[in-house]
């Protein structure tokens, strides 16, 4: 184990440069939630925007609207990718920062930023030559039509070119809040998401761009919030920064980091299998309708799952940093807190699904026939949302925890060998309404999930708090 350096305590605060990080021992758990979760919270779903907005716009177009927003809704797949890749940089590296930082290990925390923002960066040119050359080819297979895919590859073409700016962002803000400046990581994605809202109309609208304007609007924005990432990570007020002598990619470095975030990555990543095995079933049983309906319930998920996400970066500095120091209640309480909150806001969420999805689906679409087959799909494939509060709740302690396989696990259980079957095995059970019976494959999957999950962390966690007793 390192030891500390001279100058790395001067004080206790959470933000401002503070170079001591114990407050995420001694500050009352509340009061750390207020000030960690809430912050990562807004920053899942200013994030969130960035698409939504897109969305919300661009299927408002005169005339062609509802053809666009299923275009680009296909486009979700490519998407999630990228965002599952810094996840997979930034998720894993994030964590073990932190419990390096709770050993008081400063130097290796600073060599997991260094490599995973190395890493990023590589990732990052794979991903954008993929895109620009085989985005058509993709869009197709993803369950694109003659009547959608040109709007989906005129989106592609643009938004590939800013892959760097959304990797580098995702993932390198990770490290920014593992650090407990949640503030600063909010802010990171406020800047891009203001930006975006501001340029969306302009390009789209005034400039007459359709839906590359909204993919242009968002490589600029996504650019401005890459810039202050970098430059803060880089600057006097982050306890661990980038620097040169880091860069150079260390398999005993970066190996436990791509371990312990494949199952965030899976779980991402996963969305986007999914959302082409529901797209290319639903357009065999539904067509464009469906797949566009799609795209709404998609937009809505993501409301539901990124706070509960956020709510988990959040709590993630505080199980981590108290994991490596040793302090076995805190890690106790700081994860019935937050399966408290999760539980509480999808239970709340689901309540206003259920109640009024017309009004989430009139967000999305002012097409009469789309609005009223979204309003019975949405209650069918969110039927099951008030659980995902346990799921989430779990799967992000396993990873604050470093626990990659369990992570693993619930992951793959969930998205592989649940839903995907059930995509394709539902409509052969309910034939009599073959689209609505693909829908009805989410809540199951989520039912089962969610108990499988809830006894494997169970088990588990009794494991983790009696080896850190012992320790």
């Amino acid at each position: 184990m390192g030891q500390p350096e001279k100058n790395e305590i001067v004080n206790t605060s959470t933000e401002g440069g503070s170079e001591d990080k114990e407050f995420l021992r001694t500050e009352p758990l509340g009061k750390l939630l207020l000030k960690l979760a809430l912050p990562t919270v807004a920053a899942q779903l200013i994030n969130m925007l960035y698409n939504i907005v897109d969305r919300i716009y661009i299927g408002h177009i005169p005339e062609n609207g509802a053809a666009a927003l299923t275009g680009v809704g296909v486009c979700m797949p490519l998407i999630l990718i990228v965002s599952a890749f810094a996840a997979l940089v930034g998720y894993g590296g994030a964590p073990r920062a932190s419990i390096f930082m709770g050993k008081k290990d400063k130097e290796s925390a600073e060599k997991t930023l260094g490599n995973c923002f190395t890493l990023q960066i590589l990732i990052s040119i794979i991903l954008t030559l993929i895109l620009l050359i085989w985005n058509r080819d993709l869009l197709m297979a993803f369950g694109a039509s003659e009547n959608t895919i040109e709007y989906g590859t005129r989106y592609m073409n643009l938004y590939a070119l800013g892959t760097i700016f959304v990797e580098i962002t995702l993932g390198m803000n990770a490290f920014i809040t593992a650090q407990g400046f949640a503030k600063i990581g909010m802010l990171s994605v406020l800047i891009g998401a203001v930006t975006n809202i501001i340029l969306d109309p302009i390009f789209i609208f005034v400039f007459d761009m359709d839906v590359r304007g909204a993919a242009l609007a968002t490589i600029i924005s996504q650019a401005l919030s890459c810039i202050w990432v970098v430059s803060f990570l880089c600057g006097k007020k982050s306890f661990l920064k980038i620097k040169k002598k880091n860069l150079g990619l260390v398999p005993g470095t970066i190996m436990p980091c791509l371990a312990l975030g494949v199952a965030t990555f899976i779980m991402q990543a996963s969305e986007s299998v999914i959302s082409v095995c529901f797209n290319s079933s639903l357009q065999k049983y539904g067509g464009d309708i469906a797949v566009g309906a799609m795209t709404i319930l998609t937009s809505v998920m993501q409301f539901a799952m990124l706070p509960l996400q956020g709510l988990g970066q959040g709590v993630q500095p505080i199980i981590s940093y108290n994991y490596g120091a040793g302090d076995a209640g805190r890690v106790r309480s700081a994860f019935k807190l937050l399966l408290k909150v999760s539980l509480g806001y999808a239970a709340l969420l689901w309540v206003l699904v259920m109640l009024v999805p017309g009004g989430f689906a009139a967000l999305f679409t002012s097409d009469t026939q789309l609005l009223e087959y979204t309003r019975t799909a949405l209650r069918i494939y969110m039927a099951a949302m008030f659980l995902m509060g346990i799921q989430m709740a779990c799967q992000m302690t396993f990873n604050a925890l470093g626990k990659a396989k369990e992570s693993i696990v619930v992951a793959v259980m969930r998205k592989f060998v649940l839903l995907i079957p059930l995509i394709y095995i539902m409509p052969q059970i309910l034939k009599d309404n073959q689209t609505m019976s693909v829908y009805l494959a989410e809540p199951i999957a989520d039912l089962i999930a969610v108990t499988f999950t809830a006894i494997l962390f169970f088990i588990q966690f009794k494991k983790v708090i009696k080896s850190i007793e012992k320790r």
